[in-house]
C-alpha cells in the first residue's frame, strides 16, 4: 500500500471523514476521492445490468486498493474494520458455523462484545442472510468489515482437516472409485487367475483363443463403425448449432467463477494471464481462480511473481491423496463465488466472448440443462506430425463426432476444460471424483444419471497438442485407464444404470465405453487382416472359412475408410483445411493409442488413482528455439 493510501486509511478509520446520512456509499467515495463521478457512473450502469455490488466492480476495474475500500465502507456503515490477520477469531465461536455457509457468504463469527457477537464480514449486503442461518447461540449478531481474503484464509485454515477430507471424498460412495483404494490384496490375485486361465487356454487351444478374441475385436469394431455412422449422419442431416443463443428472459447477467488448476506450470503463468484478460465478460461478474497444490514450489513461485488483475485469485489446496485435479477443484469449489462454474487448463486460449455465450445460453435454457460444452482446438498443429493427427483427431471428436451423439440423445464423456456448469447441479453431484483421473468423463455420465443434460456449445477454446511422444502416451494412457475406471464404476450395478439412464442412453454407454477399451487393446489382432489385403495368409485359415476371412478384412478395410471420411469432414473448414492432406496419415497415429491402452490396463491394477500430469509448454520451448535460431 502507498504512503497516500495509509494516510487515508488512517483517516477513514479514526473517523476523519464522516458520512452524510443521506449519502449513498457511491457518493461518499466521491467526497472522499477515491473514486471519480465518472468511475461511480460507470460502476452504477455495471449494476444495473450485472449481479455485481457496487464494491465488486469497483475492484475489479482496480480503482482502490482492497484494504482502502473496506476501510471506507466501514466508516460508512458506522462500523469497526476487523482486522483478522492482526486479531483472529474465537475458536469457540467457529464451532458453531458451518465452513461452506462462511464461504458463501464471506462471514464469520469473530468474537463477543457487550453481548453481541460480532461477524467479519466481506460482505455486509449478505448479512441479514447469513444472521439467519446462525445458531441462538451466536445472536444477537452485528457485522463489522474484514478483507474477503483474510476471511477466507482463516476458514482455510481453522477448517483444513475438514475440508481437506471433504474434497477426496464428495462424490456417494457409490458413484465413486475410491472403495478401491484399499483392494490391492484382491486385484493381484485375480488379475494372476486371469492370466494363468488364458496360459493355460493358449497352450491348450492357441488358434481358438485366438479366434475368439478375434472374433470379438471384429464385433467390437462393427458396433464402433455403427456409432461412428450414425453421428456422423446426425451431425450431417441436423441444421448446425446457433453460435449465439439469445436470452428469451433478459436478467441481470450472472457472476461466473472460472477454476483453472495448476500444477509444475512455470512456462505457463504469464501467458495464462494475458490469454484470460482477452475475455469480455464484465470482469466484475468473472471470478478466476487459480488453483495451486500446496507443495508447488514451482507453480507458487512462478503466479507470486506475476501481476495478477483483481479479478483473478489464488486458492492453495492443502496437501492430501489423492493428488489430482478433481480434487483441488473440489476443495476450490467452495471458495468460488459465482452461479455458474467453468474450467479452463492451463495452457488454454479461449475465444473472447466465450463466457458470455455460456451467460445467454444459461439464462435462456430449461433447467435440466446444466452443463454446457465448448469445442477443444488446438493452436500448434503446425509444430510436427503428431500434433497434426492430434489437431485432426481431437476436430473429428469435438466437431461431428460429439455433436452427433448429443442430436442422437446419447450421453456424452466430458472434455476436461471448456466445461460451464450450473453450481447448484454440480454441487447436487457432489462435484468430481477425486480419485477418477479422468473425473470429466465420469462426471458426464453421472449428470445424465441424474436426470440432466449437457449441451454442445459453438465457441472454441484453443489449447496445447501434446506433440511429443512419450507425453503424450502418458497422457492417452491416464485418459483410458480413467475410461476403464468409468465403465467399472458406473456399471457396479447396472439394473440401477439402465432405470436412470433409460434402455437408449445405457446403450449408448455400452457402445462408447466397451468399444473404445476392446478396440484400443485388440487392435494388433485386426491389423493381422492387412495380411489378407496384401496378398498373404492369415493366421487363422484352415480355421475360419476364406468367405469370412476375406468380408472381414473388407470390413477392416470399410472402417478405416469412414475414419478417414470423418476426418476430412472435420477439417474441411477454412482453419483446418490445410490438414486435409495429412488425413489419411490418421492410420499409422492411432496404433501410439495400443500402448497407451496397455499402460492404463497395467496401471488400473496396480495404481488405479495415479495421475500422469499432462506436460505444457511445450509448444512455448518450441517457438522460442525458432525464435533462438532465426536471430
Amino acid at each position: 500500500m502507498t504512503a497516500e493510501n495509509r494516510s487515508l486509511a488512517s483517516l477513514l478509520r479514526g473517523g476523519g471523514l464522516a458520512p452524510d446520512a443521506k449519502a449513498d456509499f457511491g457518493a461518499f467515495l466521491t467526497d472522499c476521492g477515491l473514486i471519480t463521478l465518472e468511475q461511480l457512473f460507470t460502476a452504477r450502469s455495471e449494476t444495473r445490468h450485472n449481479r455485481a455490488s457496487l464494491n465488486d466492480c469497483i475492484l475489479a476495474h482496480g480503482w482502490v486498493d482492497p484494504l482502502i475500500l473496506v476501510e471506507a465502507q466501514a466508516t460508512f456503515l458506522r462500523t469497526e474494520r476487523a482486522d483478522l490477520a492482526e486479531n483472529p477469531p474465537e475458536d469457540a465461536l467457529l464451532a458453531h458455523v458451518d465452513p461452506k455457509h462462511c464461504l458463501a457468504y464471506a462471514a464469520l463469527p469473530w468474537r463477543r462484545e457487550n453481548g453481541e457477537v460480532l461477524i467479519a464480514t466481506a460482505r455486509p449486503e449478505l448479512f441479514s442472510e447469513y444472521e439467519a442461518l446462525l445458531p441462538e447461540s451466536l445472536r444477537p449478531a452485528r457485522p463489522v468489515l474484514a478483507l474477503e481474503t483474510e476471511v477466507q484464509t482463516l476458514i482455510a485454515d481453522a477448517w483444513r482437516t475438514e475440508m481437506t477430507a471433504n474434497a477426496s471424498a464428495r462424490v456417494p460412495p457409490v458413484e465413486s472409485c475410491r472403495t478401491w483404494e484399499n483392494n490391492l490384496h484382491l486385484r493381484i490375485p485375480a488379475v494372476l487367475s486371469v492370466l494363468l486361465l488364458l496360459a493355460a487356454l493358449l497352450a491348450w487351444q492357441p488358434r481358438l483363443l485366438f479366434a475368439t478374441f478375434v472374433g470379438w475385436a471384429c464385433f467390437t469394431l462393427i458396433v464402433a463403425a455403427v456409432q461412428k455412422g450414425m453421428a456422423l449422419l446426425a451431425h450431417l442431416l441436423s441444421p448446425p448449432l446457433e453460435a449465439h443463443s439469445p436470452p428469451m428472459v433478459r436478467r441481470k447477467r450472472p457472476v461466473v467463477s472460472i477454476l483453472v488448476p495448476l500444477f509444475k506450470e512455470r512456462e505457463v503463468a504469464n501467458v495464462l494471464v494475458k490469454r484470460l484478460e482477452k475475455l469480455t465478460y464484465p470482469k466484475a461478474l468473472l471470478d478466476v481462480v487459480l488453483v495451486l497444490e500446496e507443495n508447488d514450489t514451482v507453480t507458487r513461485e512462478a503466479i507470486a511473481a506475476t501481476d495478477l488483475p483483481p479479478w483473478m485469485r489464488v486458492i492453495v489446496v492443502p496437501d492430501g491423496q489423492p493428488r489430482t485435479k478433481p480434487r483441488a477443484m473440489n476443495y476450490a469449489l467452495d471458495f468460488c463465488r459465482g452461479e455458474i462454474i467453468g474450467i479452463y487448463d492451463a495452457e488454454d486460449a479461449p475465444e473472447a466472448d466465450q463466457i458470455d455465450r455460456v451467460a445467454d445460453r444459461f439464462r435462456s435454457a430449461p433447467d435440466d440443462l446444466v452443463c454446457l460444452q465448448g469445442v477443444l482446438d488446438y493452436y500448434n498443429p503446425r509444430q510436427n506430425w503428431l500434433a497434426r493427427c492430434f489437431t485432426m483427431e481431437y476436430a473429428t471428436w469435438f466437431r461431428v463426432m460429439m455433436p452427433g451423439m448429443v442430436r442422437l440423445g446419447f450421453a456424452i464423456p466430458l472434455g476436461g476444460t471448456t466445461l460451464f456448469f450450473r453450481r447448484d447441479a454440480l454441487e447436487q453431484l457432489g462435484g468430481w471424483d477425486a480419485h477418477n483421473v479422468t473425473e470429466d468423463a465420469d462426471l458426464g455420465f453421472r449428470l445424465a444419471r441424474h436426470g440432466y443434460r449437457t449441451e454442445m456449445l459453438v465457441t472454441t477454446t484453443h489449447e496445447e497438442a501434446n506433440c511429443h511422444f512419450w507425453p503424450w502416451i502418458k497422457q492417452r494412457s491416464r485418459w483410458l485407464k480413467g475410461y476403464m475406471v468409468t465403465y467399472l464404476v458406473q456399471m457396479r450395478r447396472p439394473l440401477r444404470l439402465l432405470r436412470e439412464l433409460g434402455p437408449w442412453k445405457f446403450l449408448g454407454v455400452q457402445t462408447h465405453f466397451i468399444t473404445a477399451i476392446s478396440q484400443f487393446l485388440l487392435a494388433p489382432l485386426l491389423w493381422s487382416f492387412w495380411l489378407i489385403l496384401l496378398g498373404f495368409s492369415h493366421p487363422l485359415q484352415g480355421l475360419v472359412p476364406p468367405e469370412l476371412l476375406l468380408a472381414t478384412a473388407r470390413l477392416f478395410l470399410g472402417v478405416e475408410v469412414l475414419t478417414i471420411i470423418a476426418g476430412m469432414i472435420a477439417v474441411s473448414g477454412k482453419a483446418h483445411r490445410h490438414l486435409t492432406f495429412w488425413v489419411p496419415t490418421l492410420h499409422f497415429y492411432f496404433p501410439l493409442g495400443t500402448i497407451a491402452a496397455y499402460k492404463a490396463l497395467y496401471e488400473l491394477i496396480f495404481a488405479p488413482f495415479y495421475w500422469d500430469k499432462t506436460t505444457h509448454g511445450l509448444s512455448l520451448a518450441h517457438k522460442r528455439n525458432a525464435t533462438s535460431a532465426s536471430l
